[in-house]
Order: C-alpha cells, then sequence, then structure tokens
C-alpha cells in the first residue's frame, strides 16, 4: 500500500512541476506575443508584413524596370561605341613657302579606333585633300607624321 502511496505522491509532485513550467510558458508567451503585437504596428499602426509585401512588391517592380533598362541600353552603347566620338586636328605649315600654318590633318575616330583621318595640304598655287581610312588605329596607307599626330591623340580620348 505504501507503493501506491508514494507513486500518487510522485506524481502530484510530477504534475506541481509541470503545472509550474505550463504557468512561466504562458508568462513568457504573452510578454512574446505583446512584443511581436508592438513590432507588427511600430509604424502609423500598419502591420509589418503588409509593409513587407508592398516593399517586396516595389523591388520586384524595379528589378522589372532595370531589366527593360538594360535591354534599351545594350544597343545604344553598340551603337555609341561604333559612332564617331573623338577628333582632333593639328594644324601645320606644309612649305616654307606659305606664310601661316594652313595645312591640316583631322582625325574622326570611334570607340574602337576606327575611322578616317582628313589631311589638306596647302600651298600657293593649290589645297589638296586627302582622306585615309583608319582601323584599330592604323592604316593601311602611309601617315605623315602629322596624321599619325593626331591619331594618336585622338585614340588616347576617354572611352566609355
Amino acid at each position: 500500500m505504501s507503493i501506491n502511496w508514494l507513486a500518487i505522491g510522485v506524481l502530484a509532485f510530477l504534475t506541481v512541476i509541470l503545472l509550474i513550467i505550463t504557468i512561466l510558458l504562458y508568462r513568457k508567451m504573452k510578454k512574446f506575443q505583446a512584443s511581436y503585437i508592438s513590432l507588427q504596428t511600430f509604424m502609423d499602426g500598419q502591420q509589418m508584413d503588409i509593409l513587407l509585401d508592398k516593399y517586396i512588391q516595389k523591388v520586384t517592380d524595379l528589378e522589372q524596370n532595370l531589366e527593360k533598362c538594360k535591354e534599351r541600353l545594350d544597343p545604344i552603347e553598340i551603337k555609341l561605341r561604333a559612332s564617331i566620338d573623338r577628333a582632333e586636328i593639328q594644324r601645320f605649315r606644309a612649305f616654307e613657302d606659305v606664310g601661316s600654318d594652313l595645312s591640316f590633318a583631322v582625325a574622326f575616330l570611334n570607340q574602337e579606333g576606327d575611322g578616317l583621318v582628313l589631311s589638306s595640304i596647302h600651298s600657293r598655287e593649290e589645297a589638296r585633300i586627302y582622306a585615309k581610312p583608319i582601323s584599330g588605329g592604323q592604316s593601311q596607307y602611309s601617315l605623315s607624321d602629322e596624321e599619325r599626330d593626331v591619331v594618336l591623340k585622338a585614340m588616347n580620348g576617354k572611352k566609355i
């Protein structure tokens, strides 16, 4: 009979301990719930999950807009690199009997160094103009010193 009372006593003791643990956990849960509600309504009474959903949608929209901009910008950049964006000019005196620097060389190049160089040789009797294609900063035709100088100056321009 004493074993029954001992078992009942142990069960009663464990029940009391479980009841105390349950009460402590309930109090902690109430504190957590109060903190959660406080966190949820911290900005103008709006719930945080609604705000987060709005911001997630905004970020998604921005990513889609960014992708559209990239799609539009890529062909523009390709076209820009191929267009003439560097020009240099150098005036010089081709002949001693001409009074001033009336001769000139002009280089028009794109980002890759492709384009052309124009030269004008001015003398007392006539003026001649020459055009030479430039590819990669080089020409298949021989260049004068002035033409090489303007091509080099144009090649050293800022790239995008």
